[in-house]
């Protein structure tokens, strides 16, 4: 249920950039970008729709996130509802991924694209559009969006851009972001204060959840580069637990496999909403002396996961070779690792931040990386130093399959009376 408010002033911009009497009429785009809960989504969702009723009959446009079910979970799912409280008819074709939509005798197909790699660009190839709008638009390919704005057209065609910041040589940040009065496109920064559903005890917690570059793209909505230490908020004195649970409810391994590079195997205990690194296996084969075999690191696997009843063992993606020997033993359940970097980082970082992970101090190798891993320096995009990482790369898998939730749809105020959405 979409709980309803007075929209912003910055909001109420979104809304009516478009529109003939608006001070931004004639703009050919609009972009949005800042901070994360800022309430820039859905309202520019709302007024795409509205714009494309008011502008079109019969037309095709896009909504494009970076997989298709991120634009349903993050944009679509919410204003359906809200566009069925205004009076619209909205028909989702599943396997076709477009919505059909209807209102007062016009209907408009909106079609569901995916952006997240450069091969995402063959996807939208041959279409006729009217209109786009990119969810999360620093999250996709500059092939996939450029294809994309290529297919735009029918004559009054717009663009419409909404996200966070990333990095300040990202490609979307150069060339609209810093261009957009070359190109013709209204920009709108917000922040938390933008969006009045947010309260000031949810702003207060949004706030501690990021720390370093997290921080400063995600609650203060800036384009910065990532320095230093990738962890700095890891303090000794606040997440080396004092003591282990005697018994916990789940129980996980996550796996950095390493042949002539260590290996990192983790133990994870789930206990009163926290997560413990209970112990690890860590082995460096140019310290020790002599590389180790599949069977010989899954007996470690076996000597460190003990007698508990792990849930699952998480593997690097990469190490097909010992996921099948895992498999072929027969006793663990292995799931192969999701190896997204900045997502996995993210998801430790806020963990850490709330004091969700907690380490024994057996984990020895862990807290000496945590010192260590750092951001490459002098480069184009954000990217970790590719050293001291085993045990920092295993924690992100554990993060990724343990600690990873679906976003959930933001919500913003609205008031409309039913009838035409023009512009007048």
């Amino acid at each position: 249920m979409i709980e309803f408010r007075r929209f912003s002033p910055k909001q109420l911009r979104v809304l009516n950039w478009w529109c003939k009497n608006s001070r931004d009429a004639g703009r050919d785009a609009i972009i949005c970008d800042g901070a994360v809960r800022s309430g820039k989504t859905l309202c520019m969702s709302i007024s795409f729709v509205c714009w494309a009723f008011y502008r079109f009959d019969n037309q095709s446009f896009a909504i494009c996130g970076r997989s298709v079910g991120s634009v349903r979970r993050n944009v679509t799912t919410a204003l359906l509802q809200v566009l069925a409280g205004m009076g619209f008819a909205c028909t989702e074709k599943l396997t076709q991924k477009y919505i059909e939509i209807r209102f007062q005798g016009r209907c408009n197909r909106f079609y569901l694209f995916s952006g997240k790699d450069e091969s995402s660009a063959a996807l939208i190839q041959g279409i006729t559009l009217a209109g786009v709008l990119f969810d999360e638009v620093a999250l996709m390919p500059r092939s996939f969006v450029e294809q994309a704005l290529a297919r735009c057209s029918v004559e009054g065609s717009k663009f419409w851009f909404n996200c966070n910041p990333e990095h300040p040589y990202h490609w979307f940040y150069r060339e609209w972001i810093q261009k957009a009065k070359t190109k013709n496109a209204l920009y709108l920064h917000f922040t938390m204060r933008d969006n009045p559903s947010l309260t000031e005890s949810m702003i207060r917690r949004y706030r501690t959840l990021y720390a370093g570059a997290f921080y400063d793209r995600f609650i203060l909505g800036r384009w910065v580069a990532s320095t230093g230490l990738i962890y700095p908020m890891f303090s000794p004195e606040k997440h080396l637990a004092k003591s282990l649970p005697a018994g916990c409810e789940r129980y996980l391994i996550s796996c950095d496999y390493g042949i002539v590079n260590p290996a990192s195997f983790g133990l994870w205990g789930l206990s009163g909403g926290r997560w413990y690194r209970l112990d690890e296996y860590y082995y460096d084969s140019r310290v020790r002396g002599g590389c180790r075999t599949d069977e010989e690191y899954y007996a470690s696997l076996q000597e460190l996961a003990g007698g508990y009843p792990i849930e699952a063992v998480i593997v690097d993606p990469s190490a097909s070779s010992f996921i099948e020997c895992v498999r072929r033993h027969a006793r663990f359940q292995v799931r192969p690792a999701v190896n997204d970097v900045l997502t996995g980082i993210g998801l430790v970082s806020a963990a850490l931040q709330n004091g969700e992970l907690l380490f024994s101090e057996r984990c020895r190798d862990t807290i000496r990386e945590f010192s260590l891993y750092r951001w490459e320096e002098n480069r184009q995009k954000d990217c970790p130093r590719k050293e001291n990482d085993h045990a920092m790369d295993d924690i992100r898998y554990f993060a990724m399959y343990a600690l990873h939730r679906p976003q959930n749809a933001g919500f913003c105020a609205l008031s409309s009376e039913r009838g035409r959405p023009d512009g007048g």
